[in-house]
């Protein structure tokens, strides 16, 4: 039976505290795979609004008069806000369960886009959007796919890659839909209708999402406990979980911060400015905003593909790959001149992003198992997130100075191309791994 786990799986079982109370999933579907239906289509409707800001900002700038570099000012607060905010949306799913908190969430982040349709000046957008909906916004990501991590072990790459997918399908179908509502209805009422459906299907699929299998009596993969305690027949040392203190002492930790630090500064800007970039090259609105589309639909092929290669190859060999991806997707977008390019370039950014993004709570269980996940992914989107809220506003200023987005480009290829260097030197911590103790030592598959 042990031929059944590879390392990497034993490893996680024996750590994560498996319950002789549980019981095996008596038949059906295991009741994880609801968990990452709702998650899925919570994170397409929150990231599917959020992703539409570009296509809203010639409409709001025009109407308006606003600059592209003062409108970006406030989404740039926005995500910072909303990445710090990360670490006490951990804290409050590891304490009180994500049903609550994606709830809250999802109120704030409604309101707050409904109430982008009543802006008149400036400095509400930052009320609204950079305080109100980047509030609801923080009580998304992380508590969607802290509680899928303690759902699965076996399958986590699969289970995870099809939850951050949402966020890409999201991206796919709400920039053209945005587009055809702005058209039809104009700019503030398509707010409206954006902010409606974000507060009736979050709290609708929020209420379905259970902390973790144990509350339901069941183990995780809805595997038998006898299964899941195969690992005792390999030679891979007893795993513990780390408290977030235990993860904030070891140097995996801080390595992990600086590596996603440096990929996430860059990832906005695209989604913020791609389509004012598109339409400066001569495209029209629609297919310019088609280019997120294009992002979308790369992203959530990225997030699949990518969450079950590392299952089988490991998370620090495909987190490479999708590294060195993106830093290429930054050098194409840079030599675009025309529609055929940027639509590749999009789809290569969307691709890498998205599997990024779906290896970032995946590898966090892996290095520091189940117990404490919600704080660890919480602190680690905070810290190494919150940069991101540059990113727009750096491309932004340097797009008034020159009128070119080239510096821009050129700067996020490079930094991605030092987070790849930087993946080289990280260690997977001893705690969880005994002899296992390189990265690339338990990224083999069964």
């Amino acid at each position: 039976m042990s031929s059944l786990l590879s390392p990497q799986e034993a490893a996680d079982i024996r750590g994560e505290g498996l319950s002789a109370g549980a019981q095996p999933q008596p038949g059906g579907i295991f009741y994880g795979w609801v968990v990452v239906g709702c998650a899925f289509t919570i994170l397409c409707i929150a990231y599917g609004v959020q992703f539409t800001f570009g296509v809203f900002m010639p409409y709001i700038s025009a109407d308006t008069g606003w600059s592209r570099g003062a409108l970006s000012l406030p989404y740039s607060v926005y995500v910072f806000v909303y990445s710090a905010l990360g670490l006490i949306s951990g804290r409050m799913t590891d304490r009180w369960g994500p049903r609550v908190v994606l709830m809250a969430g999802g109120c704030l982040l409604g309101s707050g886009i409904m109430l982008m349709s009543r802006v008149g000046m400036l400095w509400q957008i930052y009320l609204v959007l950079g305080l109100l909906a980047a509030s609801g916004m923080s009580a998304a990501y992380v508590p969607c796919n802290a509680t899928v991590v303690r759902w699965f072990t076996l399958k986590r790459g699969l289970a995870l890659s099809i939850t951050s997918s949402g966020a890409s399908f999201g991206m796919f179908i709400f920039p053209p839909l945005t587009t055809a509502l702005i058209t039809r209805y104009g700019w503030r009422s398509a707010y409206l209708i954006l902010g409606s459906l974000a507060v009736c299907t979050i709290l609708g699929c929020a209420s379905f999402v259970v902390r973790d299998p144990e509350k339901m009596r069941l183990h995780p993969d809805g595997a038998a406990r006898e299964l899941l305690l195969a690992a005792n027949a390999t030679d891979v040392v007893l795993s513990e979980s780390f408290t977030l203190a235990e993860a904030q002492r070891t140097g995996a930790f801080w390595l992990l911060n600086i590596i996603f630090t440096l990929t996430w500064l860059v990832v906005f800007m695209p989604m913020v400015h791609i389509v004012p970039f598109a339409i400066d090259m001569g495209i029209s609105p629609f297919r310019a905003a088609m280019t997120i589309s294009v992002i979308g639909f790369a992203g959530f092929a990225g997030r699949l593909v990518i969450g079950t290669l590392s299952d089988r190859f490991g998370r620090v060999a495909t987190l490479g790959m999708c590294l060195l991806l993106q830093g290429l997707s930054f050098a194409s977008f840079r030599v675009s001149s025309g529609l055929i390019l940027l639509y590749l370039a999009a789809a290569v950014f969307g691709f890498s992003y998205g599997g990024v993004t779906a290896l970032f709570p995946a590898l966090i269980g892996d290095f520091f198992g189940r117990a404490e996940v919600g704080a660890i992914v919480g602190f680690i989107f905070a810290l190494a997130g919150s940069p991101a809220a540059f990113g727009p506003l750096i491309a932004g200023y340097m797009y008034n100075v020159s009128h070119s987005y080239s510096t821009a480009f050129e700067m996020s290829a490079a930094l991605n191309l030092a987070a790849l260097l930087l993946l080289f030197l990280l260690k997977k911590p001893e705690k969880l791994t005994g002899r296992f103790t390189k990265a690339n030592d338990y990224s083999h598959s069964e």
